[in-house]
Protein backbone atom coordinates (compact mmCIF):
# COMPACT_ATOMS: atom_id res chain seq x y z
CA UNK A 1 0.00 0.00 0.00
CA UNK A 2 2.95 2.58 0.83
CA UNK A 3 4.77 1.55 -2.25
CA UNK A 4 1.39 2.38 -4.14
CA UNK A 5 1.17 5.78 -2.24
CA UNK A 6 4.32 6.70 -3.04
CA UNK A 7 4.39 5.92 -6.70
CA UNK A 8 1.42 7.93 -7.03
CA UNK A 9 2.79 10.71 -4.73
CA UNK A 10 5.27 10.87 -7.72
CA UNK A 11 2.69 11.55 -10.44
CA UNK A 12 0.77 13.82 -8.58
CA UNK A 13 3.67 16.27 -7.60
CA UNK A 14 2.57 20.50 -8.61
CA UNK A 15 5.40 22.81 -8.77
CA UNK A 16 4.11 26.44 -7.77
CA UNK A 17 4.42 28.96 -10.54
CA UNK A 18 8.52 29.83 -10.58
CA UNK A 19 9.56 32.92 -10.06
CA UNK A 20 12.31 35.19 -10.08
CA UNK A 21 14.92 33.68 -7.78
CA UNK A 22 17.61 37.05 -6.91
CA UNK A 23 18.44 36.41 -3.34
CA UNK A 24 20.46 33.44 -1.59
CA UNK A 25 18.48 30.36 -0.24
CA UNK A 26 18.54 30.76 3.63
CA UNK A 27 18.80 26.63 3.11
CA UNK A 28 21.97 24.61 1.70
CA UNK A 29 20.69 22.00 -1.01
CA UNK A 30 22.10 19.57 1.56
CA UNK A 31 19.31 19.69 3.79
CA UNK A 32 17.15 19.50 0.78
CA UNK A 33 15.62 16.64 -1.19
CA UNK A 34 15.72 18.68 -4.44
CA UNK A 35 18.36 22.12 -5.06
CA UNK A 36 16.85 25.29 -4.10
CA UNK A 37 13.28 23.30 -4.00
CA UNK A 38 11.13 23.23 -1.12
CA UNK A 39 9.26 19.70 -1.44
CA UNK A 40 6.06 19.82 0.27
CA UNK A 41 3.55 16.94 0.58
CA UNK A 42 0.02 17.61 1.33
CA UNK A 43 -3.70 15.98 1.38
CA UNK A 44 -5.83 18.07 -0.69
CA UNK A 45 -9.19 17.08 0.65
CA UNK A 46 -9.49 19.83 3.71
CA UNK A 47 -10.95 22.63 2.06
CA UNK A 48 -10.32 25.35 3.17
CA UNK A 49 -7.20 24.54 4.04
CA UNK A 50 -5.99 22.55 1.43
CA UNK A 51 -8.15 21.08 -1.58
CA UNK A 52 -8.15 21.07 -5.77
CA UNK A 53 -10.42 23.97 -7.01
CA UNK A 54 -12.78 23.15 -10.05
CA UNK A 55 -9.79 24.38 -12.30
CA UNK A 56 -7.85 21.33 -10.63
CA UNK A 57 -5.27 24.14 -9.35
CA UNK A 58 -4.17 23.13 -5.42
CA UNK A 59 -5.05 25.83 -3.32
CA UNK A 60 -5.76 26.97 0.34
CA UNK A 61 -4.55 28.33 3.30
CA UNK A 62 -1.74 25.65 4.00
CA UNK A 63 -0.64 25.80 0.28
CA UNK A 64 -0.36 29.87 0.81
CA UNK A 65 1.38 29.47 3.39
CA UNK A 66 3.96 26.80 2.06
CA UNK A 67 4.49 28.69 -0.71
CA UNK A 68 5.32 32.00 1.02
CA UNK A 69 7.51 30.08 3.55
CA UNK A 70 9.34 28.41 0.92
CA UNK A 71 9.56 32.44 -0.83
CA UNK A 72 11.07 33.97 1.63
CA UNK A 73 14.11 30.72 2.39
CA UNK A 74 14.19 31.91 -1.68
CA UNK A 75 13.20 28.70 -2.47
CA UNK A 76 10.35 27.35 -4.96
CA UNK A 77 8.09 25.47 -3.85
CA UNK A 78 6.77 22.09 -5.13
CA UNK A 79 3.46 19.75 -3.43
CA UNK A 80 3.17 16.55 -3.47
CA UNK A 81 -0.51 15.11 -3.30
CA UNK A 82 -0.30 12.31 -0.92
CA UNK A 83 -2.60 10.44 1.67
CA UNK A 84 -1.67 11.23 4.93
CA UNK A 85 -0.61 7.27 5.78
CA UNK A 86 2.09 7.76 3.35
CA UNK A 87 3.50 10.79 4.86
CA UNK A 88 6.12 10.39 7.84
CA UNK A 89 7.43 7.17 5.73
CA UNK A 90 8.12 9.25 2.88
CA UNK A 91 9.28 11.94 5.07
CA UNK A 92 11.75 9.74 6.85
CA UNK A 93 13.16 8.25 2.84
CA UNK A 94 13.26 11.78 1.64
CA UNK A 95 10.52 11.86 -0.78
CA UNK A 96 9.78 15.18 0.77
CA UNK A 97 11.30 17.94 3.15
CA UNK A 98 8.39 19.01 5.09
CA UNK A 99 4.83 17.90 5.59
CA UNK A 100 2.20 20.31 5.25
CA UNK A 101 -1.04 18.80 5.89
CA UNK A 102 -2.29 20.16 8.93
CA UNK A 103 -1.03 17.77 10.98
CA UNK A 104 -2.08 17.48 14.75
CA UNK A 105 1.08 17.88 17.63
CA UNK A 106 1.55 15.22 19.56
CA UNK A 107 4.29 13.67 21.38
CA UNK A 108 5.17 10.93 19.55
CA UNK A 109 5.35 12.41 16.43
CA UNK A 110 8.07 14.85 17.80
CA UNK A 111 9.70 11.69 18.32
CA UNK A 112 9.99 10.85 14.89
CA UNK A 113 10.69 14.49 13.17
CA UNK A 114 10.88 18.13 13.59
CA UNK A 115 8.09 20.09 14.47
CA UNK A 116 7.43 23.92 13.97
CA UNK A 117 3.74 24.34 15.31
CA UNK A 118 1.90 27.36 13.46
CA UNK A 119 -2.15 26.93 13.96
CA UNK A 120 -4.40 25.92 16.55
CA UNK A 121 -7.63 22.95 15.50
CA UNK A 122 -9.88 21.27 16.87
CA UNK A 123 -12.34 18.55 15.59
CA UNK A 124 -15.68 18.64 14.45
CA UNK A 125 -18.74 15.99 13.72
CA UNK A 126 -20.56 17.06 10.44
CA UNK A 127 -23.72 15.58 9.42
CA UNK A 128 -26.40 15.25 6.88
CA UNK A 129 -27.92 18.51 6.23
CA UNK A 130 -30.70 19.49 9.16
CA UNK A 131 -29.05 16.77 11.46
CA UNK A 132 -31.65 14.78 11.00
CA UNK A 133 -31.00 12.46 14.25
CA UNK A 134 -30.50 15.78 16.27
CA UNK A 135 -27.09 15.42 17.70
CA UNK A 136 -25.72 17.63 19.87
CA UNK A 137 -23.72 16.33 22.41
CA UNK A 138 -21.28 13.37 22.03
CA UNK A 139 -23.45 10.41 23.62
CA UNK A 140 -25.97 11.07 20.29
CA UNK A 141 -23.58 9.51 18.72
CA UNK A 142 -23.84 6.18 20.32
CA UNK A 143 -24.96 2.86 17.79
CA UNK A 144 -23.94 5.34 15.19
CA UNK A 145 -21.82 5.03 12.10
CA UNK A 146 -18.99 7.35 12.04
CA UNK A 147 -16.36 7.84 8.90
CA UNK A 148 -12.87 9.21 9.64
CA UNK A 149 -9.77 9.52 7.76
CA UNK A 150 -7.66 6.36 8.80
CA UNK A 151 -3.86 6.64 10.33
CA UNK A 152 -4.01 9.83 11.92
CA UNK A 153 -5.25 12.31 15.11
CA UNK A 154 -8.86 12.46 13.79
CA UNK A 155 -9.16 8.67 13.95
CA UNK A 156 -7.55 8.36 17.14
CA UNK A 157 -9.96 10.78 18.62
CA UNK A 158 -12.54 9.23 17.03
CA UNK A 159 -11.52 6.08 18.59
CA UNK A 160 -11.24 7.56 22.45
CA UNK A 161 -15.21 9.18 21.69
CA UNK A 162 -15.97 5.25 20.92
CA UNK A 163 -14.55 4.19 24.43
CA UNK A 164 -15.97 6.37 26.04
CA UNK A 165 -19.32 5.79 24.85
CA UNK A 166 -18.63 2.45 25.83
CA UNK A 167 -17.24 3.06 29.44
CA UNK A 168 -20.79 5.19 30.36
CA UNK A 169 -22.72 1.73 29.04
CA UNK A 170 -23.96 3.21 25.72
CA UNK A 171 -23.75 1.31 22.48
CA UNK A 172 -20.50 1.14 20.50
CA UNK A 173 -20.43 3.52 17.15
CA UNK A 174 -18.93 1.74 14.34
CA UNK A 175 -16.11 3.70 12.99
CA UNK A 176 -14.85 3.35 9.39
CA UNK A 177 -11.87 4.66 8.18
CA UNK A 178 -11.07 6.22 4.84
CA UNK A 179 -8.06 6.64 2.82
CA UNK A 180 -8.86 10.75 3.30
CA UNK A 181 -11.26 12.69 4.60
CA UNK A 182 -12.94 13.98 0.53
CA UNK A 183 -13.87 9.84 0.54
CA UNK A 184 -15.42 9.54 4.32
CA UNK A 185 -17.80 12.99 2.97
CA UNK A 186 -18.52 11.14 -0.09
CA UNK A 187 -19.52 8.03 2.14
CA UNK A 188 -21.52 10.83 4.31
CA UNK A 189 -23.40 12.45 1.17
CA UNK A 190 -23.90 8.63 -0.16
CA UNK A 191 -26.20 7.82 2.98
CA UNK A 192 -23.71 5.48 4.10
CA UNK A 193 -22.86 7.06 7.53
CA UNK A 194 -24.13 9.17 10.01
CA UNK A 195 -21.53 11.27 10.48
CA UNK A 196 -17.77 12.45 9.50
CA UNK A 197 -15.19 13.81 11.30
CA UNK A 198 -12.81 16.26 10.36
CA UNK A 199 -10.98 19.71 11.63
CA UNK A 200 -13.07 22.73 12.63
CA UNK A 201 -12.46 24.31 9.67
CA UNK A 202 -13.38 21.91 6.89
CA UNK A 203 -16.42 21.26 9.03
CA UNK A 204 -17.37 24.76 9.27
CA UNK A 205 -16.78 25.19 5.71
CA UNK A 206 -19.29 22.54 4.15
CA UNK A 207 -22.01 24.06 6.64
CA UNK A 208 -21.17 27.23 4.95
CA UNK A 209 -21.50 25.71 1.53
CA UNK A 210 -24.70 24.19 2.50
CA UNK A 211 -23.61 20.91 2.31
CA UNK A 212 -24.01 19.66 5.38
CA UNK A 213 -24.35 20.23 8.93
CA UNK A 214 -21.69 20.89 11.81
CA UNK A 215 -23.64 18.88 14.51
CA UNK A 216 -20.31 19.84 17.04
CA UNK A 217 -17.35 21.46 17.27
CA UNK A 218 -14.37 22.41 19.71
CA UNK A 219 -13.48 18.68 19.89
CA UNK A 220 -9.82 18.09 21.08
CA UNK A 221 -8.10 21.58 20.54
CA UNK A 222 -4.18 21.16 19.68
CA UNK A 223 -2.36 22.81 17.76
CA UNK A 224 -0.98 22.25 14.11
CA UNK A 225 2.49 21.89 13.28
CA UNK A 226 4.69 20.82 10.00
CA UNK A 227 7.01 17.80 10.54
CA UNK A 228 10.46 17.74 9.30
CA UNK A 229 13.39 15.58 8.55
CA UNK A 230 15.91 18.15 8.81
CA UNK A 231 16.73 20.40 11.93
CA UNK A 232 18.36 23.06 10.05
CA UNK A 233 15.02 23.29 7.14
CA UNK A 234 13.00 23.38 10.87
CA UNK A 235 15.01 25.89 12.62
CA UNK A 236 15.10 28.34 9.15
CA UNK A 237 10.89 27.79 8.64
CA UNK A 238 10.79 28.64 12.06
CA UNK A 239 12.59 31.77 12.05
CA UNK A 240 10.24 32.76 8.91
CA UNK A 241 7.43 32.13 10.71
CA UNK A 242 8.60 34.56 13.11
CA UNK A 243 9.68 37.32 10.48
CA UNK A 244 6.09 37.11 8.72
CA UNK A 245 4.26 37.26 12.94
CA UNK A 246 6.34 40.70 13.04
CA UNK A 247 5.18 41.96 9.47
CA UNK A 248 2.01 41.39 10.01
CA UNK A 249 1.54 38.58 7.22
CA UNK A 250 0.93 35.37 9.20
CA UNK A 251 -2.14 37.01 10.65
CA UNK A 252 -3.27 38.45 7.51
CA UNK A 253 -3.39 35.28 6.03
CA UNK A 254 -4.72 33.00 9.00
CA UNK A 255 -7.39 35.43 9.28
CA UNK A 256 -8.63 35.38 5.46
CA UNK A 257 -9.66 31.66 6.22
CA UNK A 258 -10.84 32.49 9.88
CA UNK A 259 -8.54 30.03 11.45
CA UNK A 260 -6.36 30.84 15.28
CA UNK A 261 -2.70 30.79 15.48
CA UNK A 262 -0.51 29.41 17.67
CA UNK A 263 0.02 32.04 20.26
CA UNK A 264 3.24 30.18 21.24
CA UNK A 265 6.97 31.03 20.30
CA UNK A 266 7.65 29.31 16.40
CA UNK A 267 10.43 26.56 18.53
CA UNK A 268 11.71 23.74 16.97
CA UNK A 269 10.71 20.26 19.01
CA UNK A 270 12.29 17.06 17.65
CA UNK A 271 14.17 14.30 18.89
CA UNK A 272 17.66 15.36 19.85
Amino acid sequence: MLRRLLLGAALATVAMPAWAQNCAPRVPDSELVKPRTLTLSTNPTLPPMQYVNAQGQLVGMRVDLGAEIARRLCLTPEHVRIEFAAMIPGLAARRWDMINTGMFYTEERAKLMYLVRYEEQAISISVPRGNPRRITKLEDLAALTVGVEQGGFEFRRTQDIAKALEEKGLKPITIRPFDNFAVSFQALRAGQLDAAVSIDSTGKEYDDRGDFTRALSGLFGTPINFGLRSKVLAQAVAVVLGEMRADGSFGALLDKYGVKAYEGPFDVVGPG
